[in-house]
C-alpha cells in the first residue's frame, strides 16, 4: 500500500510555496542519490514552473547496462494550484500527486530491498499557480508553459514504454469513479487496449477495468485547433514508443481547477497500478503493444506518424 506516500505528497504539494526544491529534498529523503532527481525552471509566457525528474535504477535496467526496458511514468497536469483564482490544491494537479507518491514509494521498496528489474524514470512539474482556460464542459487548467516544452522536459529517449498519468475529470465519455486507462498510442497509431495492463488494472482496483475512450484528434499536438478531451497523451505526439494514459476519473463533470475534488482513494489507486505495471514491465510480463501487430498495420496502411506533427492543411 502507498498511503503514507500519498498523504505526504498530497501536505507537500498542497501550498503556495510547493517548488521543485521541496520535491526534490523530499524525494531524497526517501532514498533518491543527489544525481537521481533533477529539477529544472522553465519560465513561459502564463508565468514559469519547475520540472522535477527522479530515476529509480532497477537490478537488471540500462542505468547499469541491463537488458530490462525502461519505463516512464509521467504525472501530466496545467498546475497543482490555481492562485488567486482559486484557494487550494486543484483537480488537475493528481497527475502530479500520483507521480511524486509513486517515485517516493519506490524508492522506499528499492532502499528496503524490493528493487525492480528495469528502470523507471518518473516526471512532473510544479506550478502552485497556473492560469486556466474555457473548455467544454467543464473549465480547464491552463499551463505556464505549453505541451510541446513540458515534452522536451518529460519524455526521454531512453523511455522504452510510457504512462501518462492525467486527471480525466472534464468530461461525459468515461462516467466511472476510479482510474481508467486507455488503448496504447504508438507513432500516431491507436492500437488494441494491452491485456497485460488490464490485467493489472483487474488487480489493483479489484473491479472491471474501465477503458477511456480515444478519438484521433486527442493523439494530435495540442495548438491544432481541433478538441481534444485533455492533454493525456500528449506525450505520444514526441516519442515513437508506446504510450498509455492512465485517466483519474469521476462519475461527473469535474473541472480541473475545482478545488476539493481530489479523492486520495483514487489517487492511492492510481499510484499502486503505476509500480505494479512498473514490476510486470520490467519483467517482461507486461505489454503495451504486440509489434507484429503494428508492423503489420504499418504495412498495410502506411506509418501514421505524421499525427505526431502540427499537420498542414489538405488540399481543396
Amino acid at each position: 500500500m502507498s498511503w503514507s506516500h500519498v498523504i505526504e505528497a498530497y501536505d507537500l504539494l498542497d501550498t503556495p510555496a510547493a517548488d521543485g526544491a521541496s520535491v526534490a529534498e523530499y524525494l531524497r529523503r526517501h532514498g533518491a542519490a543527489e544525481d537521481e532527481v533533477v529539477v529544472e525552471t522553465v519560465a513561459g509566457e502564463g508565468g514559469s514552473t519547475d520540472f522535477v525528474r527522479v530515476t529509480v535504477a532497477g537490478t537488471a535496467g540500462a542505468a547499469s547496462g541491463g537488458p530490462a526496458p525502461t519505463l516512464g511514468i509521467l504525472g501530466r497536469l496545467g498546475g497543482l494550484g490555481a492562485r488567486p483564482e482559486q484557494i487550494g490544491f486543484v483537480s488537475d494537479g493528481d497527475g502530479a500527486l500520483t507521480t511524486v507518491a509513486a517515485a517516493a514509494k519506490l524508492l522506499d521498496m528499492r532502499r528496503r530491498g524490493d528493487t525492480l528489474p528495469g528502470d523507471v524514470v518518473l516526471a512532473t512539474h510544479v506550478d502552485p499557480d497556473a492560469p486556466t482556460q474555457p473548455h467544454d464542459p467543464v473549465p480547464f487548467m491552463s499551463s505556464a508553459v505549453d505541451q510541446e516544452v513540458s515534452n522536451r522536459h518529460e519524455v526521454l529517449p531512453a523511455m522504452d514504454a510510457i504512462l501518462s498519468v492525467d486527471t480525466t475529470k472534464g468530461n461525459r465519455v468515461c462516467n466511472h469513479h476510479g482510474i481508467a486507462i486507455t488503448p496504447a498510442v504508438v507513432d500516431g497509431w491507436i492500437v488494441r487496449v494491452p491485456e497485460t495492463l488490464l490485467d493489472v488494472v483487474s488487480r489493483t482496483t479489484g473491479r472491471p477495468p474501465v477503458v477511456m475512450p480515444l478519438t484521433m484528434q486527442d493523439i494530435t499536438p495540442y495548438g491544432n485547433g481541433v478538441y481534444h478531451v485533455n492533454s493525456i497523451l500528449q506525450p505520444a505526439t514526441a516519442t515513437a514508443a508506446p504510450v498509455v494514459g492512465v485517466a483519474i476519473v469521476t462519475e461527473t463533470a469535474v473541472a480541473g481547477s475545482a478545488t476539493g475534488a481530489t479523492d486520495l482513494g483514487t489517487v492511492e489507486t492510481a499510484v499502486r497500478f503505476v509500480i505494479e505495471t512498473a514490476k510486470d514491465y520490467g519483467r517482461g510480463i507486461a505489454r503495451f503493444v504486440d509489434a507484429d501487430e503494428v508492423r503489420r498495420l504499418r504495412e498495410l496502411y502506411g506509418p501514421m506518424s505524421h499525427l505526431r506533427g502540427a499537420g498542414e492543411p489538405a488540399a481543396r
